[in-house]
């Protein structure tokens, strides 16, 4: 039983060698990519639901933006606070700002997807540029950056939206590095050339991009996945690209308490169940690979069972694992993940085998 398990854990570290070297090896070893300014016209489309505290902060940060061409669409889902208010005062004060009010229907009730479809179908630019309400840019060339990555094939731009860092916190190192993982899967398998998801927090597309797939109808009864499985979708090799230049950056406030992080994350995985075969299976596999790696590693140890070999085949995998992991998190300026990466690892997939568990029995809420 432990020959079966060591040579089980062999053809596990070949997994996830190819995974780091050859699909997240094409990000964390990408050449720098530049800005070239393509004045393109662009809609920055925001959609909120009782977010008055984050929208006075975070649209004029928007408005602020260096570029010659754009609008934004501000977009009340219905808010029960001052959300409406505040936006009708910004359009009071910014020329550009084009308000959508969205009444609840009966049919899409709480569905951001429906309020998403009337704010683009509401917008006059060509290009649609999406944030969050709780998202800002890190800087004013925002807009900028995301679209010189347009060109006359590529319509779909991902970007990176990370969260502030807060200082002498391990569970925000956690939703951190969770986030560079995340941002290393989907823009490591665009550049291989199958891209399958993209996050809300900072995406753009093309506005033909939307009525070429009919909007989001063919996952409206699923209440998350505006962004991935829109892009899950309608992105392929020939339209998609990625950004990650600084200066696309976006970020968000963090999750302060892990029943908060947790919950959202819940959310998050039950979206992936709709993603097409053969993007669940990829995903799939390597997640069970780290698991299956872990315990074997447990096992075959305890045991002391080819140790030597074990320990060998462990310090190749970490040090691969980290390199690439490393090189990542470098170019998405979150620096401070590289040095705990074996901790922040192992704290994840334990994490993300609690929220297996949990979804199991009961269902996560969604849009607010």
């Amino acid at each position: 039983m432990l020959t079966i398990t060591f040579y089980f854990f062999i053809a596990i570290v070949v997994i996830q060698i190819a995974y780091y070297l050859g699909i997240f090896g094409k990000f964390a070893f990408a050449k720098p990519q530049q800005i070239t300014q393509k004045n393109l016209p662009v809609s920055v489309i925001v959609c909120a639901k009782n977010e008055e505290e984050n929208v006075k902060n975070f649209i004029p940060l928007l408005a602020q933006q260096n570029y010659p061409d754009f609008e934004i669409v501000l977009i009340d889902d219905a808010s029960s606070d001052e959300t409406l208010e505040v936006f009708e005062e910004f359009e009071k004060q910014y020329s550009n700002i084009r308000l959508v009010k969205v009444q609840n229907n009966e049919a899409f009730w709480g569905n951001k997807k429906y309020a998403l479809t009337l704010g683009i179908k509401a917008s006059k630019k060509e290009y649609l540029l999406f944030t969050d309400a709780d998202c800002y840019p890190t800087s004013t060339e925002w807009i900028t950056a995301m679209t010189s990555q347009f060109t006359m094939n590529k319509t779909i731009v991902l970007g990176y939206g990370g969260y502030e860092k807060i200082e002498r916190s391990l569970l925000n190192k956690i939703i951190r590095f969770e986030t560079v993982c995340t941002a290393l899967q989907y823009f490591s398998w665009a550049k291989v050339g199958l891209p399958y998801m993209g996050v809300g927090r900072n995406l753009a597309y093309k506005k033909e991009e939307f009525f070429n797939v009919n909007g989001f109808i063919e996952h409206i009864q699923v209440r998350s996945g505006d962004d991935d499985l829109f892009i899950n979708q309608a992105a392929n090799k020939a339209n998609t690209s990625i950004s990650y230049i600084p200066e696309s950056f976006t970020y968000s406030k963090p999750k302060e308490s892990y029943k908060e992080w947790f919950t959202q994350k819940r959310r998050h995985v039950t979206t992936a169940n709709y993603y097409k075969a053969f993007d669940k299976i990829q995903l799939g596999i390597f997640y069970s690979s780290q698991l299956f790696f872990f315990l074997s590693v447990i096992v075959l140890l305890a045991f002391q069972f080819q140790w030597i070999a074990v320990l060998a085949l462990l310090a190749t995998r970490y040090t691969i694992a980290w390199i690439v992991v490393g090189f990542s998190a470098g170019k998405l300026k979150e620096h401070d993940i590289k040095i705990w990466f074996p901790v922040l690892e192992i704290a994840l997939i334990f994490t993300q085998i609690n929220i297996f568990i949990t979804n199991i029995f009961s269902k996560p809420v969604h849009w607010k």
